[in-house]
């Protein structure tokens, strides 16, 4: 049985798009190790040994497998089972251990070094090591680079011949940078070779019409793919008319990308065989694997396995396929006949049943696509792999995503937040989908209302839309018109209830409308081009509507060559209702010497409301893109390595049977009756090593003990049932505040344990100064990850479900939007009742501390599942946690978006 941790195992992208297996060295490589080491150059060897090496003697082979994985630790990197890479590491300090690797010739320069440097560094830091020290002859400048570029605080000497240098491991701002810069490259590289292949293999074709493998085939055809295509058929001499080979093996030339059409069951073998071809990637349209139950789901697993072990990439399996609609490659490796033109759209979609529906309303509406790929299953490659390459794609100006589920929430959220920078992200997300949340998630997750949803996009600087005829809505106007400077909107047309219905319309989409310009139903093009430039013209309106009814004049295209000139020489984006028309008629659109549609074009909508909604979404964004994204501010009081402590320990105790941690309430309350409960100070200890100082409050059984208590905390107190569902906030009917007596104390216990009994779990607590009683709670989400939710702690409130959320970790303009999110925020700001002076006005700004240091904790641990904290009182003097609750469970797989880089688990 293994020794090492299943997390040290990940599958890799390199540098040219392939892909590798890492994973620790175990005994059995010996052979593997022979073989590899036989392979190496002599200035490879020289290199890593300092002197000659060429065979590896029985005692260097078992001392370089047989490793502890503590001390001496060494993982290795496969590609079809040949070992190809080795870096280990030999601890020689407390805190230091000395680190070498080595790379096959042939794999050189695939960044290989690199990724497994990452993996050895993050194993190291697990094990307590600190910095790794490395020898190196002046001459081995490949390797010095690879250190050098590895971001981290590095130290240099030179002795007896020898440069030494010397690695900081802990993670800094330069390292994660040149981390992600790489997985960008690599992941995008990953794509490319998909998306550019030189040849295409279709391995399933068949002569029988309608099926899928003759129609992907003929779509192949039909498309003038660039490159040679390549039918496999197990007896045919030809299929439509092109030769075809018994096998991909029987193919005389390579192969990039294969297109898999057979049964599920004969899919393995065909996926054996493309590896031994050495072909680059897959996409796999066959039906019957993870959507159909446990048994499909392993057979996706190996699948998956197999391709990624031989450095290939897999689309689907049950899946549409994939488009490039680039001249030089005219691509449609789909399943639907339909491609769209040239355009400056990518889209991605997880449905392969609306794929071809998809392309088809894309088509209709007068755009153009750049990329497309509808991945089905999405057992390999996701939507984050083609945000990675359509960020630096220069074919692809707007990215489209119809999401089922988010498979790599965190990193979603990171990639998506960087290409929105740059290019406008539009989203559908439905429901309903499995694949996307973990098993075995904990129930305590945080579960989010879909306002909620829309807001975690918005703030990842994603368009979320209800359905995909807003999705095409926005993505026309994204896509031919500049985004708008403001949310001030001219209105101008030849119909009086048309311009006063986009009025209202705006209003309630927090647009600013001007009045609305009625030329008259006998408006001429001339009256519109007068309107329109002053419209245009006016520094105060920020975008125009413009409607048109052909019915009260005669049809005409002047009015439309009006706007598609207006909108060729202006910055502002133009929007129409006009002759009924959804989408870019012809009348309103550009084209370019090569017939394509071009910026300019002037979108059209069939109702004024939806022409708003469009202009609405793009609003947001054009602002989001404008505002200050905040900064990570530096905390003092945060103690993460003493928080793990406490947090292992604690799911240490709670072993069932079979020694598997349970999930536990950890309670800065006093809870009697729950099994798994806590105590409080370690609860309060967690907290305040995140600089979160709960109050205390003691758990009392009679009078007496309450009056002790309260003589011991000191006057004025409050008395309070701790029951969870009971509630704890201020104004409560299970609290009695401002006790000054013991006779007060004594009163209020009888009273609330008369009333409610012992299950109330009755406190004393010192009362803390009025102020705004508020609401933090904060947990993951199987669809977002770490998320903070912020709400008033009222009924009122809570029946109007008057919460906000944004995602974690916080930076400083984020705790401040969340805290102004939600629509009593405003009593945050003004005078509680009774004061006199702004002296006394809550200290929001420690709120905001608050939120940022919660946030900072759930992100940090995964065991961390949900945080409530209830009541949080913000007075003058500051936020106090009056009472705080913690659910706690073994991290479950939810693929977080930190760490080296790695590939997704085939089992998700």
């Amino acid at each position: 049985m293994q020794s090492y941790p299943n997390h040290w195992e990940a599958d890799v992208v390199l540098t040219d798009g392939g892909t590798a297996h890492i994973r620790p060295i175990v005994p059995e490589d010996a052979d593997l190790l022979r073989a590899f080491h036989s392979r190496l150059s002599p200035e490879t060897i020289y290199f890593r040994f300092f002197a000659p090496y060429p065979k590896l003697s029985d005692r260097d082979v078992k001392r370089f497998t047989h490793v502890d994985y503590e001390d001496r630790v060494a993982l290795v990197a496969t590609i079809s089972d040949v070992m190809v890479s080795v870096v280990r590491y030999d601890k020689v300090s407390e805190d230091e251990a000395e680190v070498a690797f080595v790379v096959e010739d042939a794999h050189q320069g695939r960044g290989l070094a690199s990724v497994l440097l990452e993996h050895i560094g993050a194993a190291a830091r697990e094990r307590g090591i600190r910095r790794f020290i490395a020898d190196v002859l002046p001459e081995n400048r490949r390797m010095i680079n690879v250190f050098r570029e590895a971001g981290y605080t590095a130290q240099q000497t030179f002795d007896e011949g020898v440069i030494r240098l010397t690695l900081d491991l802990e993670p800094t701002d330069s390292s994660q940078e040149v981390m992600r810069a790489r997985e960008q490259r690599a992941e995008s590289r990953s794509i490319s070779r998909l998306l550019f292949p030189e040849s295409v293999a279709v391995i399933g074709a068949s002569r029988t019409a309608h099926t899928i493998g003759q129609t992907a085939l003929r779509n192949l055809l039909a498309a003038d793919f660039q490159g040679p295509v390549f039918p496999v058929h197990p007896e045919a001499k030809a299929v439509a008319g092109v030769r075809a080979y018994r096998s991909v093996l029987d193919i005389p030339d390579p192969v990039d990308l294969a297109v898999v059409a057979v049964r599920a069951d004969m899919v393995a073998d065909v996926v054996d065989e493309c590896a031994r071809k050495g072909v680059h990637g897959l996409v796999v349209v066959s039906s019957g694997f993870g959507e159909t139950g446990p048994e499909g789901r392993a057979r996706q697993d190996e699948l998956v396995r197999t391709a990624r072990a031989a450095g290939m990439r897999v689309v689907g399996p049950n899946c549409l396929g994939i488009a490039n609609t680039d001249p030089a490659v005219s691509l449609n490796a789909t399943l639907s006949p339909d491609l769209p033109p040239r355009g400056p759209i990518g889209f991605f979609s997880q449905s392969g049943a609306l794929g071809r529906a998809i392309l088809q309303r894309v088509a209709d509406r007068g755009m153009g696509l750049s990329t497309f790929v509808s991945a089905g299953n999405r057992a390999d490659v996701s939507g984050n792999d083609l945000v990675q390459y359509w960020q630096e794609d220069p074919a692809t100006e707007v990215v489209l995503q119809y999401l089922e589920s988010l498979g790599n929430p965190r990193k979603f959220t990171r990639l998506a937040r960087r290409l929105a920078q740059h290019k406008p992200v539009v989203a559908v997300r439905s429901g309903g989908s499995s694949q996307g949340v973990p098993t075995g998630h904990a129930a305590g997750a945080l579960a989010l209302p879909d306002y909620a949803v829309t807001s975690l996009f918005e703030q990842a600087g994603v368009v979320r839309v209800d359905d995909i005829t807003q999705m095409f809505d926005v993505a026309q106007l994204f896509a031919y018109q500049p985004l708008p400077a403001g949310p001030r909107v001219g209105i101008l047309g030849n119909s009086d209830s048309l311009g006063l219905l986009v009025k209202d319309a705006c209003v309630r989409s927090g647009l600013k409308p001007h009045e609305p310009v009625d030329l008259g139903p006998k408006a001429t093009a001339e009256d519109f081009d007068r309107a329109l430039t002053a419209a245009l013209a006016d520094d105060a309106v920020h975008s125009v509507v413009v409607v048109f009814i052909p019915a009260l004049n005669p049809i005409s295209d002047d009015v439309a060559a009006v706007m598609r000139a207006k909108a060729a020489t202006g910055d502002k984006p133009i929007v129409t209702t006009y002759l009924g028309y959804q989408g870019l008629p012809e009348e309103l659109r550009r084209t370019g010497e090569d017939g394509r549609t071009v910026r300019g074009s002037v979108p059209s909508y069939p109702a004024p409301e939806d022409a708003v909604r469009a202009l609405a979404h793009a609003t947001r964004y054009s602002m989001w893109r404008r505002r200050d994204a905040g900064r990570h501010p530096e905390l003092a009081d945060i103690d993460g390595a003493r928080a793990r402590e406490i947090i292992d320990r604690t799911l240490a105790m709670e072993e069932d049977a079979e020694g598997i941690p349970r999930p536990v309430w950890f309670t800065s309350e006093p809870v009697h009756n729950e099994e798994n409960a806590v105590a409080p100070e370690a609860a309060r200890d967690l907290f305040a090593c995140y600089g979160i100082d709960v109050w205390e409050d003691v758990p009392v059984a009679s009078a007496d003990e309450a009056v002790a208590a309260a003589e011991r905390i000191g006057y004025p107190v409050v008395v309070k049932a701790n029951a969870p569902d009971l509630r704890l906030r201020a104004g409560g009917s299970g609290i009695r505040a401002d006790l000054r007596t013991s006779s007060d104390v004594r009163g209020a216990f009888t009273a609330l344990f008369d009333r409610l009994g012992e299950e109330a779990m009755l406190a004393v607590q010192r009362m803390v100064v009025p102020g705004v009683p508020t609401v933090i709670r904060a947990g993951e989400n199987p669809s977002f990850g770490s998320v903070v939710g912020f709400g008033l702690a009222d009924v009122t409130a809570e029946l109007l479900d008057d919460r906000a959320f944004r995602l974690a970790p916080l930076t400083d303009a984020d705790a401040a939007d969340l805290v102004r999110a939600v629509r009593s925020s405003p009593l945050l700001f003004g005078l509680p009742a009774g004061a006199t002076s702004l002296a006394e006005q809550p200290d929001v700004d420690a709120l905001e501390e608050l939120l940022i240091r919660v946030s900072r904790l759930v992100e940090a641990f995964g065991e961390v599942a949900h945080v409530d904290l209830d009541p949080v009182v913000v007075n003058a003097e500051g936020a106090h946690v009056l009472g705080a609750r913690v659910w706690l469970r073994e991290p479950p797989d939810l693929r977080p978006d930190a760490g080296p880089r790695r590939l997704r688990g085939v089992t998700f």
